[in-house]
């Protein structure tokens, strides 16, 4: 035989041999595609993509590089996967705190705890307040000016507090959600040489009349 033609013959086979090592690994990892031995899909000189005897559309929508070779062919669901919904997370509630300060002109007479008419038609206006809230929590505090002794100013302070919060509480706020809490002469408005003792004693207590109040803080988030 001549050796040209013997050398032919055994380039053809060894390439039909490869072709169907390539088949038989098509085969074996469900692919319809040929495979080189770079992994990569073999392509003819126009650029196709080389099926294996295994090809069906079905099967070439199952393979990884299906879309690559044949999308025209594959469903477009499948090659063009719509894009994911992104639903937007709602605004998050706004946390709502006001801090209102009532003068203890208004709500006490001086040395008491009893809730004057002028004193509630300022609570009243907190309550409106609180109504336009999905409320949490209420916080008094009750005050006293310096006059007296610590421990009478701190009782006197607690009081006050829980005549706030029983006049709240009767305005239909739970009672459960108002806190209260006194200090006294603890933390003056006033400034220390601002009122000072020498004044006597009814212009003393005009002066101090700032210290003597009820701070009432709101906490919710808006409706």
């Amino acid at each position: 035989m001549n050796k040209t033609v013997k050398h032919s013959m055994m380039a053809l086979l060894a390439a039909t041999l490869g072709l169907c090592a390539s088949l038989a690994q098509a085969q074996a990892v469900d692919r319809v595609y040929v495979i080189d031995s770079r992994g990569e899909v073999a392509k003819s000189g126009t650029g196709l993509c080389w099926r294996t005897g295994f090809w069906t559309p079905a099967a070439a929508a199952k393979d990884p590089a299906g879309c690559k070779c044949d999308k025209d062919l594959i469903p477009k669901e499948i090659c063009e996967p719509p894009a994911p919904v992104v639903v937007a997370a709602p605004p998050a509630a706004k946390t709502f705190g006001e801090k209102i300060t009532v003068a203890a002109d208004a709500l006490f007479d001086f040395n008491k705890s009893t809730l004057r008419p002028e004193g509630k038609a300022k609570i009243d206006e907190v309550v409106a307040k609180s109504n336009k809230l999905n409320l949490e929590v209420v916080i008094v505090v009750g005050h006293t000016d310096r006059i007296g002794g610590k421990a009478f100013n701190q009782k006197l302070s607690e009081k006050r507090a829980a005549a706030v919060k029983d006049y709240l509480v009767s305005k239909g706020i739970p009672a459960n959600r108002v806190y209260t809490e006194g200090k006294g002469l603890t933390q003056p408005v006033t400034k220390p040489d601002q009122c000072p003792n020498k004044l006597g004693r009814a212009k003393l207590i005009a002066c101090l009349q700032p210290d003597r109040r009820a701070d009432i803080e709101l906490i919710g988030t808006s409706k």
